[in-house]
């Protein structure tokens, strides 16, 4: 059994689904998303490991990812609907890809899978942010990074906060070989294509370019799969425009 710290709202019961949250957040702001639809799905949310309410990673094998994917793998005990956001997504499509019985449908909101599809300015974005840890500048890799990922402003968050994303800045660290080089094996030959679910990939319009490469990467070899892109919105969709979102995931509900 997993060990997160698992929300569950109000819904049809006979519609369960997963939702996992992006890295340095939690599974919190799912919440006006399941409200809105509740008539059609139970949603739950896990936070992941080291964030939230969920115990932390003690940095030991396996690697972040891998652990991540296990315990969010073990809340699952028959087929549902996976959700997932930017690294959510990525850990919501491995376990499709090694579980496509598991899944009913399958969003991924903004996947940061960048194995699919490097790009320049995010490898020297994350090298940068390497960099500024391996000099002991947590609190300025976790600016630098949620400047182009987070869609906060730093000066405005407490002491508190800014000690929490120095710390979680670690764990995007620790992610980089399943991400940039799909050490999880992700993209093997075959695994894509296996899975048979709905698949929709939804994007801001004003994402990180390497976000649309990578859909494009993923969309190319998925069997079953459709794409959208909100206006106005950047990564953190699901917070900034949560009915809209909403709105496209149910449309992945009913394809199932």
């Amino acid at each position: 059994m997993s060990a997160l710290h698992l929300r569950r709202w109000p819904g049809n019961e006979d519609r369960p689904a997963l939702a996992l949250h992006c890295m340095m957040g939690n599974g919190v702001y799912w919440g006006p998303i399941a409200e809105t639809l509740r008539e059609r799905a139970r949603i739950s949310a896990p936070d992941l490991p080291g964030h939230g309410q969920s115990p932390d990673w003690e940095g030991t094998m396996p690697d972040y990812h891998t652990f991540v994917t296990r315990e969010a793998a073990a809340l699952i005990d028959r087929p549902l609907d996976l959700i997932g956001h930017s690294m959510g997504a990525t850990v919501a499509l491995r376990i499709a890809v090694a579980a496509p019985e598991a899944v009913r449908s399958l969003t991924l909101i903004e996947p940061v899978l960048f194995a699919a599809a490097p790009e320049a300015f995010n490898d020297a974005l994350l090298d940068d942010v390497a960099a500024r840890l391996a000099a002991g500048e947590d609190a300025e890799a976790a600016r630098a990074f949620l400047g182009v990922w987070g869609g906060l402003d730093w000066d405005s968050q407490t002491p508190s906060g800014k000690a929490r994303l120095a710390r979680q800045i670690h764990l995007v660290q620790a992610s980089n070989d399943a991400l940039r080089r799909d050490t999880a094996n992700i993209l093997r030959p075959d695994g894509l294509e296996a899975i048979d679910a709905p698949v929709l990939i939804v994007m801001g319009e004003d994402s990180p370019p390497v976000i649309p490469a990578i859909a494009d990467a993923l969309a190319a070899r998925l069997p079953d799969v459709g794409r959208a892109r909100v206006p106005g919105a950047g990564h953190m969709l699901p917070i900034t425009h949560p009915r809209q979102v909403a709105e496209l995931i149910g449309l992945n509900l009913d394809r199932a």
